[in-house]
């Protein structure tokens, strides 16, 4: 099933992903390209909105971002609790020499203030996982990068391909949480080493270009 969704979302990206070959910033300069309606932006210096080095579009299906500082996007409408699956589907343009994580957060609260936290579920372009949890200032590895076969690297993408696709899901249930990139399961945590019922959303490390279809929540 899920299998199917993410085909018709690639298929749906075509046109996109074909538009988007050149630099994202210039691209999201047009005015037809407009922040998500509701969302929100928080850097880790604590900033928020991300000044003029960070772009986060709507582009259907789904938003466009490229970071200066590392970052944070997130709607405050937009929660999970309990037992529920988070998925998105994301792609990675040209990092460069950059090995920058990107992937989801959740289980968020008090992302306005100095006590914000959150877990994170991040790769990145040489195909490593990484899952941490943030508690105001500080944070926590709950497991360090670690190299999975399930991660497509960059440098496996094909030479007339302008992105490499990676989907990833969350699994919260009573006891603990599993992570999946493209339906091979990566880890799995106690939940009680996680923060799991709050705000969903995505982030970003700094210097990184991505397309993301989407960030869908079903118990």
């Amino acid at each position: 099933m899920y299998a199917n969704s993410a085909a018709r979302r690639l298929a749906g990206l075509v046109v996109v992903l074909a538009t988007l070959a050149v630099a994202a910033p210039a691209v999201a300069q047009e005015d037809e390209l407009k922040p998500p309606a509701g969302w929100q932006v928080r850097t880790d210096g604590g900033g928020h909105g991300g000044g003029d080095d960070m772009y986060f579009v709507e582009m259907p299906p789904g938003f466009h971002i490229t970071t200066g500082p590392s970052a944070i996007f997130y709607d405050p409408g937009k929660t999970a609790s309990g037992s529920y699956r988070l998925e998105s589907e994301i792609f990675l343009f040209d990092p460069g020499g950059r090995n920058e994580g990107f992937g989801v957060i959740f289980g968020a609260r008090n992302l306005d203030s100095d006590d914000q936290a959150y877990s994170y579920f991040l790769i990145r372009r040489d195909g490593s996982c990484l899952i941490k949890r943030r508690d105001g200032g500080e944070t926590t590895t709950v497991r360090g990068w670690d190299q999975q076969d399930a991660v497509l690297t960059w440098e496996q993408k094909a030479d007339d391909d302008a992105t490499v696709r990676n989907a990833l899901v969350v699994e919260v249930s009573d006891s603990d949480v599993k992570f999946f990139v493209n339906d091979v399961e990566v880890a799995t945590v106690p939940r009680s080493e996680l923060h799991t019922d709050g705000i969903v959303g995505l982030r970003a490390n700094h210097s990184v270009n991505l397309h993301v279809t989407g960030l869908e929540i079903t118990e």
